[in-house]
């Protein structure tokens, strides 16, 4: 992710995923099997939900065909720290993998070494997080996009009227400028809208239902909601108060989707995105059509996952079972899906059962 999207770790689920763990063989390192190619999974830090949906779907695509049959994967946590990571990828290096997938505990601090992965003719794909070396593919989202995406929605939900609250994330980091810089756009485009307040919610649902109870006794009347993450703090927030809960577009919380789908009350008119975890099986199938000779050396940009109140559908793009806290775009949904993925890939890591995983490059 491209930043904890949590602000509370759960340290429980650190004692789960060991430093460096292989994904399918119990070993720590890929396994010798002739035949197939080896893929590492380079993962910064396992801190957050976010991150673990992230590792799990990684997991079960690895033992879902056509991966269980053409790749060995191992997946490796650094713990954030970059020079944990710097000394498993040169690891891995040594071990000879036939590529990494990356979510960098630095932009440019692995630089060096992934350079080094590069000349060794490894194909490095990094995700969310990516590096700047030249020498690698990317794979993620446009965080201007975000932004514009779901101002637009905003703006047409209100006819280009009103009064509009916007829930920023963590300040200074790159997604967060992005995000914002797509919405201003948006909201400046379209003189009818006042952005009547711009708050942090550091991407956390608590801080977010914190923040906007703190500032909704001075503010007027809102009518929409633009929201980086931590959507269904929010909309607790205005439910708390006693105000009606405005036009919202946010992140991909299951907690938001329920509103959106009438699972919780009231029903929210609203659209949800967000940076999907999945991003590390498009790197996983990157990695592997590139080495196969199959797809060009290119970097990938992908869509976000994205329902509305009229088309969020129970059992697929929002679980009534799993917690308001759980990313719902751990799968793509409609006949245009990237990929789709059942609930067990995402909680427990284990395959979709008798499915070929299809994975969409663009």
């Amino acid at each position: 992710m491209i930043l904890p999207r949590s602000v509370t770790a759960l340290l429980a689920l650190t004692l789960l995923f060991p430093v460096a763990a292989a994904c399918s063989t119990g070993e720590n390192s890929p396994k010798e099997s002739k035949g197939k190619i080896k893929i590492a999974l380079s993962n910064s830090f396992i801190g957050n939900g976010w991150r673990v949906e992230m590792e799990n779907v990684f997991k079960a695509a690895c033992a879902m065909p056509p991966y269980k049959d053409q790749v060995d994967c191992s997946v490796f946590n650094a713990g954030n720290d970059v020079a944990t990571q710097t000394r498993q990828i040169s690891n891995l290096i040594a071990q000879g993998v036939d590529g990494i997938v990356i979510n960098a505990a630095s932009t440019s601090g692995l630089n060096g070494v992934v350079q080094q992965a590069c000349d060794r003719g490894i194909v490095v794909v990094s995700f969310d997080n990516t590096v700047d070396a030249k020498c690698g593919l990317t794979v993620n989202t446009d965080q201007v996009k975000f932004g514009e995406q779901l101002a637009q929605f905003v703006v047409d939900q209100l006819k280009g009227q009103g009064n509009v609250v916007m829930v920023t994330g963590v300040a200074g980091t790159g997604a967060d400028n992005d995000r914002n810089a797509g919405a201003k756009k948006v909201f400046d485009a379209n003189p009818g809208i006042k952005v009547v307040a711009t708050y942090s919610g550091m991407w956390d649902s608590a801080t977010a239902q914190r923040q906007t109870a703190a500032q909704l006794p001075s503010l007027p009347k809102v009518d929409g909601v633009w929201v980086s993450g931590g959507t269904d703090g929010v909309i607790k927030a205005f439910i708390e108060a006693n105000r009606p809960v405005p036009v919202t577009g946010g992140e991909a919380e299951n907690g938001f989707r329920k509103y959106l789908a009438g699972i919780s009350t009231p029903k929210v008119n609203g659209m949800s995105i967000g940076q999907p975890p999945f991003l590390s099986v498009i790197s996983l199938e990157l990695a592997r059509a590139v080495i196969k000779g199959e797809h060009p050396k290119t970097s990938v940009t992908i869509p976000f996952p994205m329902v509305t109140s009229e088309t969020v559908k129970v059992g697929e793009t929002v679980f009534p079972d799993l917690p308001d806290s759980f990313f719902a775009d751990f799968t793509d949904s409609g006949p245009n899906a990237t990929v789709v993925l059942c609930q067990e890939a995402a909680t427990d890591g284990t395959p979709c059962p008798g499915k070929t995983l299809a994975v969409k490059l663009g």
